[in-house]
């Protein structure tokens, strides 16, 4: 058995459970792990999260019991080895019960019939092919907000262009040697005029948790603000960026899912070329890792 463990923010959460997906239409029998998500965990996180995959309706899912657990590990997770445990792993590493996510793309996995998996699993190349199958699976429930409503309604008319500007805790310092300085106005401005090239008529929906700098930086006719869904509602963010029909993303799985989720076929997806400041580009590779999408470099360069 497969048992993949579901952490982080919305975005991460549904990797995770794509490629929970992905080992089931491969015929591998699999599991989701959300003990991390239990109180005792998220009391030591210093950014407390919650299982936002229960948002949405009838998500078909088969959750991992502690025996299961127990059986693929040999312990429940977080506790110590066995001495026997770690002198065989230490004798054959691939012997270790527990895999942990280094790469960006790990293809041996997929090959795997038991294992206890540890990672964000973000590379479109993972479940591509059964995203039209996630699509169908993954359904918002109604918002009580009816600007949801109508503003889906009106992406669907227009040559409509999702933008995804996530500032906020990027601009912390813990987390700006790392994910700062990627998304920057030169990529933005790349983006956009990559899209006004290409569909004169486009009208661009910016999303962002600064709503004060996008007010600054984008002004026309051409640049509506969604800023209304926050807190629990935050999620229906995603639900309009896939309505648009085409997405210009943030290094944010948020954004790579609301790219991932629009069903227009012809649709555009630009992301960074980089998702991490650890990550070195090497533009073969990602076009192979991500297929259908555009990559811009934090110079603004298309690749």
């Amino acid at each position: 058995m497969i048992i993949i463990r579901v952490m982080g923010g919305l975005g991460n959460q549904l990797q995770q459970y794509a490629l929970y997906r992905k080992y089931e239409s491969l015929g591998v029998e699999a599991r989701l792990d959300l003990s991390w998500f239990d109180e005792t965990v998220q009391e030591n996180m210093l950014a407390k999260r919650q299982l936002e995959l229960s948002y949405f309706a009838d998500l078909p899912m088969q959750i991992a019991t502690g025996e299961e657990i127990r059986a693929v590990l040999g312990r429940q997770f977080g506790e110590p080895e066995s001495l026997f445990a770690k002198i065989g792993r230490k004798i054959n590493p691939a012997l270790a019960p527990v895999f942990t996510e280094s790469d960006m793309y790990h293809p041996q996995i997929l090959e795997w019939k038991q294992k206890y998996l540890v990672g964000y699993w973000a590379c479109e190349k993972y479940y591509a092919d059964i995203l039209p199958q996630l699509r169908d699976s993954i359904r918002f429930p109604v918002s009580s907000d009816e600007r949801n409503h109508g503003l889906a309604e009106e992406m669907e008319l227009r040559e409509s262009v999702s933008v995804h500007i996530r500032r906020g805790d990027y601009l912390d310092e813990a987390n700006r040697a790392m994910f700062g300085n990627i998304c920057t106005e030169a990529f933005y401005d790349s983006a956009i005029a990559y899209m006004k090239k290409k569909y004169p008529q486009a009208v661009f929906y910016i999303f962002s948790d600064d709503s004060d700098y996008v007010r600054e930086h984008y002004r026309g006719e051409e640049y509506h603000i969604v800023d209304w869904n926050r807190g629990d509602d935050s999620f229906y963010d995603m639900m309009l960026m896939s309505h648009c029909r085409h997405n210009i993303c943030a290094n944010s799985t948020f954004s790579f899912w609301g790219a991932r989720l629009n069903r227009h076929p012809d649709k555009v997806m630009i992301r960074p070329s980089i998702h991490k400041n650890t990550q070195i580009c090497v533009p073969e590779e990602m076009k192979s890792l991500w297929q259908g999408w555009t990559l811009i470099t934090p110079d603004g360069e298309i690749i």
